[in-house]
């Protein structure tokens, strides 16, 4: 995508011709002025006196307390000066002295003094302001007035505007969003031919809110609808409506849409609107800050769209939890697209697109790609195949294998492989570790498939067991979910089954596992003793993929019930498995073994090992 073309111009060096005479003769004033500061000799009031009385002093000119005299020269000599300050008291015989020897006196007034000397004072910032005029109309001829560059243009927007040949962009350029799509069409449609909803009585929405996690394509979104609509594009972000200055974003605003409409049908593009469209309060004074007056100009320009005005304004948000109750209602954004992360045949699509420009090897399998890479979203599976071609071309290869693949997601998953080595002792406490999770998955009927596990260090990980689910899971069954809390638990079991104590290895299996024990007992209504019940225990944040603390909203009897029951899920789990690998300790020990020769192992190798 491009931006308009910069239109060019030429100096004109007399465009500012009275300009430049005034700064000419500001110049040889000052040239006059230094010439005579370095010909002249400094006298004492006694000594000045003398030289007059000598009839060697042509004429003498006093400003202020100050006095130049210019001598008299032969011709073709160059002029010499004598200077010297009056004293603070009345001399009648100086003025008798000049009569006596003819010497012309010229006095300039105070008046004219005082104009000159703060004249000069000032002619620093004058060339200064002067020299930022003419910049900033140099600059906005340049962007061929469309604004910004000029001195007082800050209060225009600064949104890029795309034309409509510009914006290469189309639904074929994204994947993994078809529900989205095809809500989107009907604007596009719109777009291309409003006379069709016209004559019928029918309106287009004023506005698109586009929901969805960091990543999963709002702004290609928006971008793909002006390149199939073939309209105008303006792209600015919520963040550059507000300045220091009171009153600049609702100005911005209003020059936006001002320049949209000119140019409708168009597009206009809010990228992370929450930045300005957070829900309004009372605040200090009034409610009367920088950011609700322009969100009071977005809601206000939004309403007074004409019916027949052919202007989309598209948003794009992951947090609408904290948006202004006035920008959802129906009349300004009246449809709300939620983008989820995608599915394994979205992922797929996904590849095939960013894929297109990549020298790919035959052994490359997308659809497996596919399903290792749950829970990517399309800017994650971007960079994948970014960092896949980057390892090819490192280690000097023509073509993209599915080995480069699988690297850089196990770099993106867990970080780069670590130098350090660990000591034998350690070696063998990580693989019992990591291999009490392998047996856990393989022995709990309803656990995800074990695809790989290594002791390699990477990242902060000492090792790691890859799990590969057959499919995404959308809805979570009870029996899953201990049983990945038993997963999770297999290493630490497996530390104190054969070695008969425990480390820090497991602390963030801990973590993991009790918080997904608290969802279940707090959230799901998965608990008999609390029954179907839902206590907050924090605000969750869907499309930012966290919990963010907040004040509890039930009686201190309650938490203690809820803190008993997590503690009653974890640690029968945990009993299960001390029973569990009792019973195959000779598993962990093979696998174990085999871990520390190979560092790597993969499943098929695992279920030969096991034989489960």
């Amino acid at each position: 995508m491009k931006q308009e073309p910069i239109a060019e111009t030429k100096f004109n060096p007399f465009s500012n011709i009275w300009v430049m005479v005034i700064l000419m003769m500001l110049g040889f004033q000052l040239f006059n002025y230094m010439a005579v500061q370095e010909q002249s000799e400094t006298l004492s009031y006694n000594e000045f006196k003398s030289k007059i009385d000598q009839n060697i002093i042509k004429e003498i000119r006093v400003n202020g307390d100050e006095v130049v005299a210019t001598l008299k020269v032969g011709l073709g000599e160059n002029a010499r000066y004598y200077r010297t300050t009056l004293p603070p008291f009345e001399d009648k015989t100086f003025l008798e002295l000049l009569e006596k020897n003819q010497v012309d006196m010229h006095i300039k007034s105070q008046k004219e003094s005082n104009f000159w000397l703060s004249f000069f004072m000032l002619l620093p910032l004058f060339v200064f302001l002067g020299f930022i005029f003419y910049s900033s109309r140099r600059m906005k001829e340049q962007l061929g007035g469309m604004g910004g560059g000029g001195l007082f243009d800050f209060m225009n927007s600064t949104a890029k505007k795309y034309a409509k040949q510009e914006v290469s962009v189309t639904f074929d350029d994204v994947a993994g969003v078809e529900n989205a799509k095809i809500e989107l069409y009907e604007v596009v449609d719109f777009l291309k031919n409003p006379d069709k909803y016209e004559q019928i009585g029918a309106k287009i929405p004023r506005g698109i809110l586009l929901m969805g996690s960091p990543g999963t394509g709002k702004t290609l979104l928006a971008k793909a609808v002006a390149g199939e609509a073939e309209v105008p594009f303006f792209s600015i972000s919520g963040s550059e409506f507000v300045e220091m200055f009171v009153g600049v974003g609702a100005a911005r605003v209003r020059d936006l849409f001002k320049k949209a409409k000119k140019e409708a049908p168009a597009i206009i593009f809010i990228d992370e609107i929450d930045s300005v469209g957070r829900a309004r309060g009372a605040g200090i004074g009034g409610g009367h800050d920088e950011k609700e007056q322009t969100l009071n100009q977005i809601l206000a320009e939004m309403d007074g769209f004409e019916s027949e005005e052919q202007v989309v304004v598209i948003a794009a948000t992951n947090r609408p939890d904290v948006l202004d109750f006035a920008l959802l209602r129906p009349g300004r954004f009246d449809r709300k697209i939620t983008l989820s992360l995608p599915d394994v045949h979205a992922r797929e699509k996904i590849l095939n697109i960013h894929i297109r420009k990549v020298q790919k090897d035959d052994s490359v399998d997308l659809a497996k790609v596919a399903k290792i890479s749950i829970g990517f979203s399309g800017a994650d599976l971007a960079n994948l195949v970014n960092e896949a071609a980057m390892h090819a071309a490192r280690e000097g290869q023509k073509y993209v294998t599915q080995d480069n693949f699988m690297y850089a997601r196990d770099r993106i998953l867990m970080g780069v492989e670590q130098e350090f080595v660990l000591d034998e002792k350690d070696k063998k406490r990580v693989a019992i570790h990591e291999s009490g999770h392998v047996l856990a998955a393989l022995l709990l009927e309803h656990a995800d498939p074990i695809e790989k596990v290594s002791i390699i260090p990477r990242g902060q990980a000492l090792g790691m067991t890859e799990q590969l689910p057959l499919k995404d899971i959308k809805n979570f069954p009870q029996a899953y979910l201990l049983d990945k809390i038993g997963v999770m638990l297999g290493g630490r079991v497996a530390e104190r089954t054969l070695l008969g104590d425990l480390s820090s290895g497991a602390a963030n299996d801990l973590k993991e596992a009790t918080s997904l024990a608290t969802h279940m007992v707090s959230q799901w209504g998965m608990s008999e003793l609390l029954g179907p019940v839902y206590y907050q225990k924090g605000e969750d944040h869907v499309f930012l993929g966290r919990e963010m603390a907040m004040p509890k909203d039930f009686s201190e009897a309650t938490a203690k019930i809820i803190d008993n029951e997590v503690r009653k899920i974890i640690t029968e789990k945990e009993e299960e498995l001390m029973n569990l690998f009792k019973t195959h300790k000779k598993e962990i020990i093979t696998l174990s073994d085999k871990l520390v020769e190979k560092e790597l192992i993969y499943a098929d190798e695992i279920k030969t090992l096991t034989g489960l």
